[in-house]
């Protein structure tokens, strides 16, 4: 009996299996970054109540831990604004000095649960969303901590280029008390280069 032969897909065929591969590539990272949760981590109490029409706006960035996606930027600023269907809207910026130029990011924020609650989820791609909670915020909405999914995410935020006198130790007390790193924070430089 002669030996058989493998069946040679067609290319059409080939066409269509390399693209399976792809998309099969493409979830498998995409489920790596779905695995971000979106829940405050544990222990932590989100702000409430919770009002996003005055929370909306221009932020500066004071501190922040490091990650990647921020890496090297300074007189970074967030500006979220309400839309319609009840998201927001949230554009990212930031000055990278090294390659002398703006690095922007536009993404969305929903509610996670009731809209009185600053807990939200953040997606900059696509379906995949982290959790962004609000866990400290004055009175008059003029500076707020907020923290990620977890604790190696967390950034202080003002509507001013530097937070007022006596807010930021109280912050960094809070943090570490949730077991954030605080001394691994960087303090944004927000001035204008010369």
């Amino acid at each position: 009996m002669p030996a058989s032969t493998p069946d040679l897909p067609h290319p059409n065929r080939r066409h269509a299996l390399s693209r399976l591969a792809g998309l099969a590539t493409v979830m498998a990272v995409g489920s790596g970054l779905g695995a971000c949760s979106t829940a405050a981590p544990k222990g932590v109490e989100v702000v409430k109540p919770f009002d996003v029409r005055r929370y909306a706006g221009l932020w500066y960035e004071i501190a922040r831990l490091d990650h990647s996606f921020e890496r090297g930027l300074s007189r970074v600023t967030a500006n979220y604004s309400l839309q319609g269907d009840g998201s927001i809207q949230v554009v990212n910026r930031g000055f990278d000095s090294e390659k002398q130029k703006w690095k922007e990011a536009e993404g969305v924020a929903k509610f996670i649960g009731p809209s009185d609650t600053g807990s939200l989820k953040v997606s900059f791609f696509g379906p995949f969303y982290g959790g962004y909670h609000v866990i400290a915020l004055d009175s008059n909405y003029q500076w707020s901590m907020v923290i990620g999914p977890d604790t190696s995410y967390l950034w202080i935020l003002c509507r001013q280029q530097q937070l007022p006198p006596g807010v930021k130790e109280p912050l960094l007390n809070q943090a570490r008390s949730l077991g954030v790193q605080t001394e691994a924070l960087i303090w944004v430089d927000q001035r204008e280069s010369s």
